[in-house]
């Protein structure tokens, strides 16, 4: 038995506004990424998005727990690998188009499992094996022509870029497969805030290697990135109070639709046949692996009632 509200429409309403606030942040980020060093552009992201997460831990009342942590260096593994994540992801940024670079990111669910069979000892069975072959194949459709060395046609310099968005999405996955593991221990309002505040510090790092003063509207980009991230952020968690991962997790790949129309328009983007149809396998992929842990999770539970219930 749950006390939370179900409310499909309000659930997949705020799971759109965070794939948009998502979106524009990552556009935000592009527009910086010709004035700032990567490392830069994760300070203000990570930074900017505090105040914005302390409001709504405060308007919770849930701003105690979240400064509460029994382990301090879980924290901070998790804070180094998903502040490398947005590093190799930004990188990437300033060189892909909006759009192949939430395309390659669509991987992240495919890593997941794969990294969650070596870690956590998950089983991979014949449904979510097939979901991970149908992804990679997907994945390299959208990479093939960035890794086609040699070929007379092929920029090394996107190469690159591909390489650094596939690296930050293989973090990225990481990441989430130990916060797979701390919400046993740890309350999801601790680890939001305690990533910010690790990343904003990790980033600082970088401030000796290339941290330029922005112009004014830069620092609006940078600025702005922080708190659309931090907003993108809250949405996406208060989504799944009102509905099923199974129904909301779809959505977030309605992301490629917004960052084609922002592309296009601010940056004058036109995706490739490739990736296109590179995406829409690596999204079937997604959604395949999506409504298969819904299933498993439906199983979880009415497990749990027939034991409640007879055991």
């Amino acid at each position: 038995m749950t006390d939370r509200p179900d409310n499909p429409f309000l659930a997949i309403g705020l799971k759109l506004c965070a794939v948009v606030m998502f979106v524009v942040m990552g556009a935000f980020i592009k527009a910086a990424s010709s004035e700032v060093p990567p490392g830069q552009a994760v300070f203000f992201r990570s930074f900017c998005a505090l105040p914005v997460i302390i409001l709504w831990l405060a308007s919770r009342r849930e701003l105690a727990t979240g400064l509460r942590t029994t382990k301090t260096m879980h924290h901070v593994f998790r804070g180094m690998i998903g502040t490398t994540a947005m590093g190799l992801s930004f990188a990437g940024l300033a060189i892909l188009p909006l759009s192949e670079v939430k395309a390659i990111q669509y991987v992240v669910p495919i890593f997941v499992v794969i990294l969650a069979a070596m870690f956590l000892g998950e089983t991979i069975r014949k449904v979510r094996l097939t979901a991970v072959f149908m992804g990679l194949i997907g994945v390299l459709i959208i990479l093939w022509p960035r890794l086609s060395f040699g070929g007379d046609e092929t920029d090394p310099r996107l190469t690159i870029g591909a390489l650094l968005v596939l690296g930050g999405s293989l973090c990225a996955a990481a990441a989430q497969v130990m916060v797979r593991k701390m919400v046993a221990y740890e309350h999801p309002a601790a680890i939001a805030f305690w990533f910010s505040i690790v990343a904003s510090l990790i980033s600082l790092l970088s401030l000796p290697f290339g941290w330029v003063v922005p112009s004014v509207a830069v620092l609006g980009y940078l600025a702005g990135a922080g708190l659309v991230g931090g907003l993108g952020q809250i949405f996406g968690t208060n989504a799944y109070r009102f509905g099923d991962a199974g129904i909301v997790a779809p959505f977030d790949y309605a992301s490629i639709l917004f960052a084609l129309a922002i592309g296009y328009v601010f940056f004058s983007e036109v995706p490739t046949p490739q990736m296109i149809i590179g995406s829409l396998i690596v999204i079937a992929a997604g959604v395949l692996i999506i409504f298969r842990e819904h299933q498993l999770r439906l199983q979880r539970g009415k497990a749990r009632q027939h034991v409640t219930k007879y055991g």
